[in-house]
């Protein structure tokens, strides 16, 4: 027993120095590279809170990317001078503009979002299914529709063209917008970006891992399996669900205070209806309700279509520029989706129970 307690532990080891040092071996060959997997990092955080409500409570969520565009333009309204621009009594205030430290921006994006996801639950409730795919698809829109429109009668979103000048984050005393020299070596930016996500995602996987084996991840099991049945077990499946929205919800603030603070710049272009469907098809494509399946599934779909952006231009210039490269990539994105899914139908890496119960899954 100890033994293999050992070798995990020694693979858990080498596989979180191999992800310290990914970065500085990687940004040897461009800033570009580290930025895919910093971005990585970003889809695996919103990975992980869309699982908490469609792979462990079985609720289809299409909206997920309204948390994520809250918790982004909270920060870009803390930590920009627009607000003090806009609104002379916070100029009076703060008349250097407000500037959130980090320590006070992950739990407000957190709770912010949260509050989010409890509103979009109350209504849904009593909705699975087709029904719930479509209210949330709705809900997801209308906060890109509100983003893009609260410009008038008072500015505060400044509308579609969306917020610049956005803080970097600062850790410890340490603005990770520009980077950072110890005696001879530097370190980019960019790569003390991804260690912060990094951070944030193994936090993430730690809570997501003990909510799974704890009363909570159970409760929101049995009502993915059978709602009926989970009620007359004595659930509160009303409670059980809002409190997946909530807790999903959260996840997604996060990572998008993180986006803004990484681009330096929101619009409501970057949170349309395609990042709602990529979410969802990270936790499918990767193995729902499957922590290990999950992130796979995000770093593929989060890495795929910027390694493809290499390729699609070769391709574009071999057809004399008439295959457009970005519809070209959409193109092969979709065949890889297609493929995997017919062979593996459970997802790429599922769990031991979903793959026992896949019909085929002794062949595959």
């Amino acid at each position: 027993m100890m033994q293999p307690m050992r070798h995990r532990w020694l693979a858990f080891i080498t596989a979180g120095i191999g992800l310290l040092l990914l970065p500085l071996f990687m940004q040897e060959l461009g800033a570009g590279w580290v930025r895919i997997v910093a971005l990585a990092m970003l889809y695996v955080l919103l990975a992980l809170g869309l699982n908490i409500v469609v792979g462990y409570a079985g609720l289809l969520d299409l909206g997920f990317v309204a948390f994520y565009a809250v918790g982004a333009y909270m920060y870009a309204l803390l930590a920009s001078p627009h607000l003090a621009e806009t609104f002379a009594a916070i100029a009076q205030h703060f008349p250097q503009g407000l500037h959130t430290p980090i320590w006070m921006v992950i739990p407000l994006g957190a709770a912010l979002a949260a509050v989010f996801g409890v509103l979009l639950g109350i209504p849904v409730l009593k909705l699975r299914g087709d029904y719930l795919a479509i209210v949330t698809l709705g809900f997801g829109e209308i906060i890109r529709v509100f983003l893009n429109n609260l410009e008038h009668p008072v500015n505060i979103t400044n509308g579609p063209r969306g917020l610049d000048r956005i803080d970097p984050m600062a850790v410890w005393g340490v603005s990770l917008g520009k980077p950072l020299l110890l005696g001879d070596y530097r370190i980019s930016s960019v790569t003390l970006y991804y260690w912060l996500f990094l951070a944030l995602v193994v936090l993430s996987v730690v809570i997501c891992h003990r909510l799974e084996h704890s009363r909570v991840g159970r409760a929101w099991m049995a009502i993915r399996e059978d709602e009926i049945a989970a009620k007359a077990m004595g659930i509160h499946t009303r409670d059980m669900k809002l409190l997946a929205f909530a807790l999903g919800a959260s996840f997604g603030g996060v990572a998008g205070a993180m986006f803004a603070a990484f681009q330096g710049f929101v619009s409501p272009e970057s949170f349309t209806l395609m990042e709602s469907i990529m979410l969802v098809a990270m936790v499918v494509l990767g193995g729902i309700g499957h922590l290990p399946g999950v992130i796979l599934g995000a770093v593929m779909l989060a890495a795929l279509p910027e390694v493809l952006r290499y390729v699609a231009g070769d391709i574009q210039n071999l057809t004399g520029g008439r295959i457009d490269a970005a519809i070209l990539r959409q193109l092969l994105i979709a065949l890889a989706m297609i493929g995997i899914m017919l062979l593996r139908p459970s997802g790429l890496w599922p769990s031991p129970e979903r793959r026992a119960a896949t019909p085929g899954a002794a062949r595959a």
